[in-house]
């Protein structure tokens, strides 16, 4: 991977967030081709429950300040940036005082979702694209993981399809077995299309469930890997149907040589 550009955008990233399936492997990729010699990037969501200080995340000025507009509503877009100790890899935070204050990642104290996840994951698609793009540096490679980025793809091919930055880039995404139960804001599908996106491509966003999230997430996916050994039913199937690449399920300890030999042979071929 020497060299290869790859930019992880993911939900939940160790040692920031407990350890689960996502957040370990949002590590133990980008650290496997750091140490290969590769370039990356990591964008995770600054969820109130991350103890700034001890973790010394710090506001990058130069990237934020730009507004998104989320629903017709414009929300101020602040980049915090930090170093995983002994490994010299930066996470960047996307972070919104409206969004992400709250002391909890995704569910409030009863384990309820919050209602505003759903701006919450089309917040956290743009903020990554525009501080990428701020940041001019055009990835070979973007891996997404986790639910709450799942709409990176669809927001990076149709809203940012004119983006030159882009031009080139694959999008991978990991389907975990991590998910929710009912749905998201049932008003979902109207912010999204409030954005001009192809009212067909989200159509199934009329029911916001985990399910159909991640299957807008492989729709706009050039690959894709299984990132749980069972995922749901409906999703295997899906993937099946896809015609597209995918990389079975590898675990933490033998994962390394088929990621790279995927993204060499399946995805950047």
């Amino acid at each position: 991977m020497k060299d290869k550009r790859i930019l992880y955008v993911s939900s939940e990233v160790v040692p920031y967030l407990p350890e689960t399936e996502i957040s370990s492997m949002s590590f133990e990729a980008p650290r496997l081709v750091n140490q290969q010699g590769g370039q990356i990037r990591i964008f995770m969501p600054r969820y109130g429950n991350i103890n700034e200080r001890r973790h010394q995340l710090h506001e990058v000025i130069r990237l934020s300040g730009i507004n998104l507009v989320i629903n017709d509503l414009d929300m101020p877009l602040i980049i915090k940036v930090a170093s995983i100790p002994k490994e010299r890899i930066q996470v960047y935070f996307i972070d919104n005082d409206e969004y992400f204050k709250r002391k909890a990642t995704l569910t409030d104290e009863d384990g309820n979702l919050f209602a505003d996840n759903d701006e919450r994951a089309i917040f956290f698609a743009k903020g990554v694209i525009e501080t990428v793009k701020k940041l001019n540096w055009s990835p070979d490679i973007i891996h997404v993981h986790g639910w709450l980025a799942s709409l990176l793809p669809i927001y990076l091919k149709e809203y940012y399809k004119d983006e030159p930055l882009f031009n080139e880039s694959k999008i991978v995404t990991s389907v975990y077995n991590q998910s929710f139960d009912n749905t998201l804001n049932k008003d979902m599908f109207n912010k999204v299309k409030f954005d001009n996106l192809d009212e067909g491509a989200i159509q199934v966003l009329e029911e916001p469930s985990y399910v159909n999230l991640m299957k807008i997430a492989i729709d706009y996916s050039d690959a894709l890997i299984v990132g749980s050994e069972s995922i749901p039913k409906e999703l295997e199937t899906y993937l099946e149907a896809s015609n597209k690449p995918v990389l079975e399920y590898k675990s933490k300890d033998e994962f390394g040589e088929a990621y790279k030999t995927f993204f060499n042979t399946s995805v950047l071929s």
